[in-house]
């Protein structure tokens, strides 16, 4: 399995960057990990969109599900071609009608209301989520039995260090850093909580993601490795062996 960054920033992209999107890839197949601003087009550099089982929104905040809006244009234009006959299932949380009404539009998307009660199997990618502390319904997911982990938007909560126990490699949102205080409120981990949730959770990998444009990252990382001191940043358009 790999997971490759397709855009780590938020809530807005910087020059040349993307909002929040992360590809896993395997068996020849792909799982799209939310999809904001800029997130399509670097899809199409490294997946075809017939080979796309499925979409996961974290939540419906726009730096993690706008691109979703163009996607549609794509597939209407491959169902004319007759490139795909199925609509694409698209999993997301209850809430947000407003949101949710933008994406049932048309018919080329199967939307699936996220159950933490219930896992997904999405071709080869078997998922389960977790509620996460933030300003409207969010979830991050668990993939292949914790061999992959994505935190999502969130605050510290004592249930994500128990839901991602264990696993080998989680994408861990860092979106803020400690002189940040007055933020925190906002559903969102400092570097440190990040690297924290990764000691307390014994992971074997983190890799920080969701970063303001303005942040210097190298302080980023400092604090995350106060308690993790083998965090590392992700790289836009990299890519990562799982």
């Amino acid at each position: 399995m790999r997971l490759r960054v397709l855009g780590h920033s938020g809530p807005y992209p910087g020059p040349g960057k993307a909002t929040s999107g992360y590809l896993l890839e395997a068996e020849g197949r792909g799982l799209l990990l939310d999809c904001g601003s800029g997130v399509l087009g670097r899809l199409g550099r490294h997946l075809s969109r017939d080979r796309l089982e499925a979409v996961v929104l974290s939540h419906l905040h726009y730096d993690h599900f706008v691109d979703l809006l163009v996607l549609r244009y794509a597939l209407e234009a491959d169902v004319k071609r007759g490139l795909r006959r199925e609509p694409l299932p698209v999993y997301l949380p209850p809430g947000r009608e407003e949101e949710r009404g933008f994406l049932e539009l048309g018919e080329v998307f199967d939307l699936r209301l996220i159950d933490p009660d219930e896992p997904v199997l999405a071709g080869p990618f078997s998922l389960r989520f977790v509620r996460t502390t933030h300003a409207v319904p969010c979830y991050g997911v668990a993939v292949d039995g914790g061999r992959f982990g994505y935190t999502a938007d969130t605050g510290w909560s004592e249930e994500l260090v128990t839901f991602f126990a264990g696993t080998r490699f989680l994408l861990c949102e860092a979106a803020l850093q400690e002189a940040d205080h007055d933020l925190r409120i906002a559903g969102h981990l400092t570097a440190r909580e990040a690297g924290e949730l990764a000691r307390q959770a014994e992971v074997g990998r983190v890799l920080l993601t969701h970063f303001p444009p303005h942040y210097d990252l190298a302080q980023t990382l400092r604090e995350a490795a106060e308690s993790f001191p083998e965090a590392e940043l992700s790289v836009e358009e990299a890519a990562y062996e799982l």
